[in-house]
């Protein structure tokens, strides 16, 4: 019931967004390695972009990290401090990855765990192309991961972090040695 007043609040807010004839808002990335700037897709993923604006307009992203790089495959942050705490998040929204958008190089998608329908605040940028992220079926391992934006500006920083020196740092893989910290996520 909870999970379905989220999904329905965030349908209006959607609603209203594109009432006022904002089809695409763009996210503005500042992080400490310069900045990117996304054009989100809320005609095709109104949901999951809108659970992007909520968190970016709450805050929420300020002072997180892009805490994994797995070079040549993405770039991902929007949950974790630079000490690796995890921040807590709203519910888990629909994944909307049967929207016909590719995991291409350059696009933006949500990260979950295995649950299909689990994504909350984490994201991931695609360095190079990866299909195999996409939505297939409905089924556990056919869900693939839901595409909601692109990058339009800073490709080049995103390919800067994407290239640092990465360690382990306690139950965490591929973390940048030095923190790449996201300042703060701004919607226009």
């Amino acid at each position: 019931m909870k999970q379905l007043m989220y999904v329905f609040s965030l349908l209006l807010i959607v609603g209203f967004w594109n009432s006022c004839g904002h089809k695409n808002p763009r996210a503005v990335i500042e992080t400490s390695h310069g900045t990117i700037v996304i054009e989100l897709y809320a005609d095709q993923a109104p949901l999951t972009v809108e659970n992007f604006i909520q968190y970016a307009e709450n805050g929420f992203y300020e002072g997180t990290t892009f805490h994994r790089i797995v070079k040549g495959f993405v770039i991902q942050g929007g949950g974790l401090t630079p000490d690796m705490e995890e921040k807590e998040t709203l519910a888990a929204i629909p994944n909307e990855a049967s929207n016909g958008l590719s995991n291409l190089r350059g696009t933006i998608a949500m990260a979950r765990t295995p649950d299909p329908h689990s994504a909350t605040s984490q994201f991931f940028i695609n360095t190079v192309d990866n299909q195999r992220l996409d939505h297939s079926s409905k089924t556990p391992r056919g869900w693939g991961y839901c595409v909601f934006g692109q990058v339009i500006e800073g490709m080049d920083i995103v390919d800067i972090i994407a290239n640092l020196p990465v360690t382990k740092k306690g139950l965490y893989e591929n973390v940048p040695s030095s923190p790449v910290i996201i300042h703060k996520v701004t919607i226009r």
